[in-house]
Order: structure tokens, then C-alpha cells, then sequence
């Protein structure tokens, strides 16, 4: 465990709001990281607000809070997801060619925009093409995505993670897709997920007026993410072993906290 001073101590005890990342830190493919479930209740006894952060666009939110409730993780209104940050970038009334999964068409009818897919975007010309990841995803989708951008349709994506861990490893992420279509259409996206300006956004007003770089810290497995999006918040940054970034391995930055798993990260952060 970190050591920890005085000064420390006086930083961790005004954070009301800690931000965590999903795959990685709470979760491995939706099988709950030992101990994780029970930092987070500590958490929320000790009158912390506890938001899950995560760059998954692919499942609407009542999955994901289902799938946290499944491991002991009471979750309703606490989850927020880079479909919701893509989907704020839109306007009411758009048409909204989406090449992703049902969280990124559930964020585009909840903004009251039009969703549309490969076949109907050959009839109607998108306003916007929002890529996340799929599974579903074939030339045909890069074809009408990069199409779409080259006449002028924004191009945003949920994120451009390369990869996400599961117990097996890594498995190809929404930035492989993302690629894929950046190089057809010759245009870069607006990225709407963590680090990016976008998911900071909804954060502050999920967490409303009493949230400041101050009052929160952000939990992950991912400098390049999770650490930026700590910088884009203004806020401290504490770093687990327990997904992506393996115990010994270089992280790409330090961290306010850097720490084997969540349990761990709880145990500094309430100094018990």
C-alpha cells in the first residue's frame, strides 16, 4: 500500500464523488473483481457517491445496471457510458447513422434524434455517423460510415480504446472500428469518450453543482484513458493493477494512488 502524509490525507477526505471505470476495475467481462463489490459499498457507507465511468457503448444502461446488481452492485442512475457522451454531441431531430450497438441507438433516441442503419442511410442522407463497437460490424458498415462522413455527415465515436481486457486477455476495442473508418473516409472523429471533453461533461452534470476537480477522484486501469480523463477533470488519479495495466508495468505516468485493485484503492483513500 502507498504511503501516505498528512497532505494526503487532507486531499482524500474532501472526495465526494469517486469515478470508476468498469472492465478492469469493478468488473472482467461482467465477473466481479475480488473484493470490488465490496470497496464499493464501503464507499458509499462512508457517504461517497460512486459513478461507473465506462467507455463500453455496446449495452443500454439497464443491462449494465442489471449486470452490476448481479454481483452485489446497486447501480440505478449511476452509470455512465460514452454512447450517452457520443449521443449528447448530436441535436434533437438529426438523423443519426449508427454503427454500434443498442446502447448507442438507446443514447440517440433518449437526445430525441433519429437512428438509422446501413440500409437506411442509403435513402437518407445522416446528418452524423456515430461509430462504437460491435460486433456486428462488415465492409458493408466501414462502406456506409466512411460514405456518409465523405458527404459531409460529423463523424463521432463513443471512444478509441485499441483494446479492452477480459479473463482471457485483450480483445479488440472501438478504436479498431474506428480506425477502420477514419482511413476510409480520410476524416478524424470527434471522440466523445473518456479522456475527451464530451464524457467530462456529462460527468459534471450527472454529479451537479457540488462536483469539482476537488471533490473527485477518478479509478482505472488505463493512463491513456483513465489518467487523461483525470487530467480533463482536474482531479486525482488512482491507478489499478487488476485490468489492462499488469502489476510491475510501466503505467505511463504516476498516479495519486497506484495500487493492486479497487479493495486496495478504498483502503488509502478512507485510511483503513
Amino acid at each position: 500500500m502507498d504511503e501516505t502524509g498528512p497532505s494526503d490525507r487532507d486531499v482524500f477526505e474532501r472526495i465526494e464523488f469517486v469515478l470508476c471505470d468498469l472492465d478492469g476495475v469493478v468488473w472482467l467481462d461482467r465477473t466481479a473483481i475480488p473484493e470490488a463489490p465490496e470497496a464499493i459499498e464501503r464507499l458509499r457507507a462512508a457517504g461517497r457517491r460512486v459513478l461507473f465511468v465506462t467507455n463500453n457503448s455496446v449495452s443500454v444502461v439497464a443491462e449494465q445496471e442489471a449486470a452490476l446488481a448481479a454481483i452485489g452492485v446497486p447501480a440505478e442512475g449511476d452509470v455512465v457510458t460514452s454512447a450517452q457522451a457520443a449521443a449528447s454531441l448530436v441535436q434533437a431531430g438529426q438523423r443519426v447513422l449508427v454503427c454500434g450497438g443498442p446502447g448507442v441507438r438507446e443514447a440517440v433516441v433518449a437526445r430525441d434524434a433519429e437512428p438509422l442503419d446501413v440500409a437506411a442511410a442509403a435513402e437518407a442522407r445522416p446528418d452524423a455517423v456515430i461509430v462504437g463497437l460491435t460486433r456486428d460490424v462488415d465492409y458493408g458498415m466501414i462502406h456506409a460510415a466512411s460514405d456518409a462522413v465523405r458527404r459531409g455527415a460529423r463523424f463521432i465515436a463513443t471512444n478509441d480504446d485499441a483494446t479492452f481486457p477480459t479473463p482471457r486477455g485483450l480483445t479488440p476495442g472501438a478504436g479498431a472500428i474506428v480506425a477502420a473508418v477514419a482511413t476510409a473516409a480520410g476524416v478524424a472523429p470527434t471522440i466523445a469518450g473518456k479522456p475527451h471533453a464530451a464524457m467530462a461533461d456529462l460527468v459534471r452534470v450527472r454529479c451537479g453543482e457540488r462536483f469539482g476537480p476537488d471533490s473527485a477522484l477518478m479509478v482505472g486501469d488505463r493512463w491513456s484513458t483513465d489518467g487523461s480523463f483525470a487530467d480533463q477533470l482536474g482531479c486525482p488519479f488512482a491507478m489499478v493493477r487488476s485490468g489492462v495495466t499488469a502489476v510491475g508495468a510501466e503505467a505511463g505516468g504516476v498516479a495519486d494512488i497506484d495500487e493492486d485493485d479497487l479493495g486496495a484503492v478504498v483502503e488509502v483513500l478512507l485510511g483503513s
